[in-house]
């Protein structure tokens, strides 16, 4: 099973790993892609206003373009510790037993709009740039991703449930995904879509299905994992879910 998450735009800062090693990454297919996209963040970097405006951030936010001027020699770590906020706290990673950060290795990835995908352990930088991103010189990240990254991820075997949002899910299709969408219910049983804990409940699906002794290989296994964690999950289609949110 491959659970993937979308990333987060808040990155921990430092680290206690060596500088980004595009070899040490999950999918070394995509490292022209990934090449080509470091160096364009470093040389945009150079030019602080064009960094800030391309980007989408304001003058007190001048740290992430630092960030990505400093890509290829700032200390590294785990994508888990890399990526914070609303889902990633949820998750809790830093509360995994050593048995559980190792199934969460094998069962977590990020989707990235700087490396494409990454495994929970691949060793990463703090970086800033988002999906929706249109860069000087290159243009927007889809056509820059679709064909490469949609390759690569078509030849994941495993069952593979995808938690990504809008920008991320748009950079490549999984054509033989699960998606899952999170839900309330009004008083007349119509169904909304969550918008403000959307990523708490992912986050909290997302940790039940990494750290359980027992990995589906089904959505019967996927929905018995959920209820066994109190969450409530439904199927809605051949390859959709709907996470009931209380």
């Amino acid at each position: 099973m491959l659970v993937l998450l979308p990333p987060s735009e808040t990155k921990a800062v430092g680290g206690d790993g060596p500088p980004l090693d595009l070899d040490a990454l999950t999918a070394p297919e995509l490292n022209p892609t990934r090449e080509l996209l470091v160096t364009a963040l470093e040389k945009l970097a150079t030019d602080v206003p064009a960094s800030l405006a391309a980007l989408g951030l304001s003058e007190r936010q001048v740290g992430e373009v630092e960030r990505n001027a400093e890509l290829r020699v700032s200390p590294t770590a785990p994508a888990l510790r890399r990526y914070t906020g609303v889902l990633y706290e949820a998750l809790g990673a830093h509360a995994f037993t050593r048995a559980q950060r190792a199934r969460a290795d094998r069962r977590l990835a990020v989707a990235s709009a700087l490396f494409g995908i990454v495994r929970a352990g691949d060793p990463i930088p703090a970086y800033r740039l988002s999906g929706g991103t249109v860069l000087p010189g290159l243009g927007g990240l889809r056509p820059i991703w679709r064909a490469g990254l949609s390759a690569t991820l078509s030849t994941v075997d495993d069952l593979v449930l995808d938690l990504r949002s809008g920008p991320y899910a748009g950079l490549a299709e999984v054509p033989h995904a699960v998606t899952v969408r999170v839900v309330t219910e009004d008083g007349a049983g119509r169904r909304l879509t969550v918008s403000h804990f959307n990523k708490a409940h992912k986050g909290r699906l997302a940790a039940a299905l990494a750290t359980g002794p027992r990995e589906p290989s089904g959505l019967r296994g996927v929905l018995t994992i959920a209820a066994a964690a109190g969450i409530t999950l439904e199927r809605t289609g051949p390859r959709s879910l709907d996470l009931i949110a209380s």
